[in-house]
């Protein structure tokens, strides 16, 4: 018996040495698959490197509550973008999506789309890549993912030394509107926005100067047009701008030109949604009327911390249109002297932070008429939420991130949700009819384990617990609890059994083989019937 136990123990032993041993294993390969990859366009990673300028810390300053901030309640996503629609107040919240290094599953898209178009929800969605692509299709937009070339309208840069580098078309700049279609725009559309007028969100006869650092094209399909929804071309890039799929060869058949307007930089939609609950004008909760947005912008950089304001710009060699090394240039222009630019007003580029701080104003619920004007004057109200769980994690959050990811997205479908209860049933029910027999576990009598496993007790044990059995099936055919069948005697326990063999069982103190007990169970099992 001491063999056997010893047996057992180490069997365990060894199983629980695997399952160490595995998940050990399986960190050490999450952190070597994860290990060595830089962080970056993430709104809170604070370094000294060159990295930082890849950062969008400034970004989530400019937005948030700290000194010169919008004042807007900052919070970020790690897991899954599937959560939006359990925030609370989704048509004061954006989701600011910049760079996906992972592309989105058709859960996570639709998870969006229904965001901006059921909830009431605002979405930025910033990429020069096609992991956008995803979510651009539900609203009928595509990524091209390769780069853009403009030999009309891009932006001239020096090194550290001073020296100008060599001119690149894939560095655009567009003039941009904030809230129209810059095709439908007419005089107006040469004026600047002020400072002041972004502050005071009268931004629809004016436009601002954006840099972007390699974007792709954006396109918005006709055959996918939907009714009642607004679409405005925000920014695009001239008119002989191609797409470099092939090279950067302008005669190339295989680089496509789009044509006037079309080769999209920044594209809006705004979709009109009823019944949204919050604080109306008179008082108490009631239905409103908010519009859900998303903005698609061809190049996660316009984010950076090196395009975002002018000091970080100028450190980082970008020049203004005044240079002199834009006077070198043959046929390309500059904002401020393009046709179709900024000739008007204060039309120096400050950063991108002007213009993504007019759009995102743009875009909540501050001139809802219908809300509260306590809600919607107090910037604290609404939230800009930065999705972190499109970036590579780190090798400490990658298991974390992963695994919270699973679970939000079997438990969101509600097709999956019920399958994944039928399952738990089906398992629990399953588990109660293969887990053996315990003492205190009434209406159960099979003895089988027994039978099937004799050489695992001892025959002593195997006796007593075959008497018990049997004694607890007699105890509950005639419906006695615990306490009256102990009051009972010898002889009444007898004639409650009557069965010759089984009453030499209860009552006999002779030793039974295991053969033997075996022979009794089916006796037992018959016994009361």
């Amino acid at each position: 018996m001491a063999e056997e136990g010893s047996k057992g123990l180490g069997l365990e032993s060894w199983l629980l040495v695997a399952l160490v041993v595995t998940i050990l294993m399986s960190a050490t390969v999450i952190t070597l698959v994860s290990a060595g990859k830089d962080v970056v366009f993430s709104p809170y990673e604070e370094t000294d490197t060159d990295l930082s300028y890849q950062q969008i810390t400034d970004a989530r300053g400019s937005f948030g509550e700290d000194q010169g901030g919008m004042g807007y309640t900052i919070a970020n996503t790690m897991s899954t973008p599937m959560l939006v629609n359990d925030w609370k107040e989704p048509h004061r919240t954006l989701l600011v999506i910049a760079g996906p290094e992972k592309p989105f599953d058709a859960a996570e898209a639709n998870a969006i789309h229904d965001f901006v178009t059921k909830k009431g929800g605002k979405v930025i969605l910033a990429s020069n890549s096609s992991n956008a692509q995803p979510v651009a299709d539900l609203f009928g937009v595509k990524f091209f993912g390769d780069p853009v070339v403009d030999p009309y309208r891009y932006y001239e840069m020096q090194g550290s030394d001073g020296n100008p580098l060599p001119g690149d078309a894939r560095r655009v700049w567009a003039a941009a509107s904030l809230t129209r279609n810059v095709t439908d725009m007419q005089d107006e559309a040469r004026q600047a926005c002020s400072e002041a007028q972004v502050n005071a969100r009268d931004v629809d006869n004016c436009r601002l100067p954006v840099l972007f650092h390699r974007p792709t094209a954006i396109q918005v399909l006709e055959d996918q047009d939907e009714s009642g929804r607004t679409v405005s071309v925000l920014a695009a890039a001239s008119t002989p701008a191609f797409i470099a799929r092939a090279d950067f060869n302008p005669d190339n058949i295989a680089n496509p030109v789009l044509g006037e307007g079309k080769t999209g930089l920044i594209v809006r939609m705004d979709y009109p949604v009823d019944n949204v609950l919050d604080m109306t004008v008179g008082g108490g909760q009631g239905q409103i009327g908010v519009t859900g947005s998303i903005v698609f912008v061809a190049d996660h950089s316009v984010f950076a911390n090196h395009m975002w304001t002018w000091e970080k710009a100028d450190t980082t060699g970008k020049l203004q249109c005044d240079s002199p090394q834009y006077e070198e240039r043959d046929s390309a222009t500059c904002w401020t002297t393009d046709s179709k630019g900024i000739d008007q007003g204060d039309n120096a580029w400050s950063g991108n932070q002007l213009y993504f701080r007019g759009l995102v104003s743009s875009m909540m619920e501050h001139d809802n008429t219908e809300m509260s004007s306590t809600v919607q004057r107090t910037f604290s109200n609404f939230n800009i939420v930065f999705d972190e769980s499109r970036h590579v994690a780190g090798a400490l959050t990658m298991p974390f991130t992963e695994a919270v990811g699973a679970v939000v997205l079997l438990t969101s479908d509600g097709l999956l949700k019920w399958l994944i209860g039928m399952n738990l049933f089906a398992l629990l029910a399953i588990a109660i009819m293969v887990v053996p027999e315990k003492e205190n576990w009434r209406h159960v009598f099979d003895l089988t384990r027994f039978r099937e496993r004799p050489s695992k007790l001892d025959p002593s044990q195997y006796q007593r617990r075959t008497r018990e059995a049997f004694l607890s099936k007699v105890r509950q055919l005639h419906d006695l609890t615990r306490d009256d069948f102990a009051r009972k005697s010898p002889a009444e326990i007898m004639q409650m059994v009557r069965e010759p063999r089984l009453v030499e069982l209860v009552s006999s103190n002779r030793d039974y083989s295991n053969d033997e007990l075996r022979e009794l169970i089916p006796h037992i099992r018959r016994w009361g019937k």
